[in-house]
């Protein structure tokens, strides 16, 4: 399994996984950037504008800031890699900011029961909701956005293992493939002696802990 990071907003992370998976030549690949269920499939209506394909797919172009990631898609497209969905819709991922655990769904529910987050994982996790927030979060709606997060995380996993071909990747901003609270640690309860490799991208001048698993 090749988990591949981002920082959402630069171009350049973009087009060097591009290049990179399509030296893998996979037939397709998950992304947090489609829903669960949802896929490309670039052998039709190749002359149709991408943005236009991707919303067909169920791309959100405004949610996602589009052109930013056009880099990357165009890359896949060209090569002829299709992008399968993985990521809980946003309307559910509301859901359990709000309810909390009875709005999962069953299967992220068991995967999320097998691999709960040690304390100092569960700090870091909480430290970089904060972050990308400011530090304007209410410590009240911490315990939802946390488990919104890790439900994203367990979504990404189990959709990883659906692939046929390996390595299966995955797409996904940095905070969702840190080994220590992301998708890699649930993965790798999910397949048991599995080889997973992380890479989170980051800006020159800036490092950031992957996390381990």
């Amino acid at each position: 399994f090749l988990l591949l990071g981002e920082i959402h907003d630069n171009p350049h992370h973009h087009h060097r996984r591009a290049e990179l998976i399509a030296a893998l030549a996979p037939k397709a690949i998950v992304a947090e950037q489609l829903d669960e269920g949802r896929r490309t499939d670039w052998a039709q209506n190749p002359g149709e504008a991408l943005e236009k394909r991707l919303s067909a797919a169920g791309f959100d172009a405004a949610g996602w800031q589009w052109p930013l990631h056009e880099p990357l898609f165009a890359g896949l497209a060209e090569a002829r890699i299709d992008v399968t969905g993985a990521n809980i819709s946003r309307d559910l991922a509301r859901r359990i900011v709000r309810e909390g655990s009875p709005a999962l769904p069953a299967r992220i529910a068991a995967a999320l029961a097998t691999n709960p987050l040690s304390p100092r994982a569960e700090a870091a996790l909480d430290a970089d909701l904060l972050d990308n927030h400011c530090g304007q979060l209410p410590a009240s709606r911490v315990p939802g956005m946390r488990l919104a997060q890790r439900a994203r995380d367990a979504a990404m996993a189990v959709g990883l293992t659906t692939l046929p071909e390996r390595p299966a990747i995955l797409v996904a901003g940095n905070g969702h493939v840190r080994g220590d609270y992301g998708v890699p640690a649930l993965l790798a309860r999910l397949r048991p002696g599995a080889r997973i490799i992380n890479i989170a991208f980051e800006e020159e001048g800036k490092a950031t802990d992957a996390g381990t698993t």
